[in-house]
């Protein structure tokens, strides 16, 4: 026996079942137009109709996404409460760079990939000296 079509069953009922006749009426019953609601209350829809719409496809080198690798800076005012000691690679701690805000008062030797212009003239005014690798 086939199942009948739910607009033949309700035919005389006059709101199919929908309750008020507010409920079923216009753009809003439809939960947004286009492919709104894809990853929400319309995604099986989507899944079923349009499978490829959600998820990656295909390469993306990291030229075109434009990645830098970040650099792990610290100031000269920071620097002495790394250690107590005159001489410092600021590899160990992880740091790639040192800028030029404080003062430095005593004679430092530093070890760092590098400087920015202030923080060595700031550094060897003080009477230390800037050790970059490669020198």
């Amino acid at each position: 026996m086939r199942k009948r079509k739910k607009s033949i069953k309700m035919r005389g009922a006059k709101t199919h079942g929908y309750g008020s006749e507010k409920k079923h009426r216009g753009r809003g019953s439809r939960g947004g137009g286009g492919m709104a609601g894809s990853k929400t209350h319309k995604r099986f829809k989507v899944y079923k109709e349009n499978p490829d719409h959600i998820g990656k496809s295909g390469f993306h080198g990291l030229k075109t996404k434009k990645v830098v690798k970040s650099i792990n800076s610290i100031n000269l005012r920071d620097l002495q409460k790394l250690t107590d000691k005159p001489e410092m690679d600021l590899e160990l701690f992880g740091f790639d760079k040192v800028l030029g805000s404080g003062h430095v008062r005593i004679k430092l030797t530093i070890k760092a990939k590098s400087f920015s212009a202030k923080a060595e003239e700031k550094i060897t005014k003080a009477g230390g000296k800037v050790i970059k690798p490669g020198q």
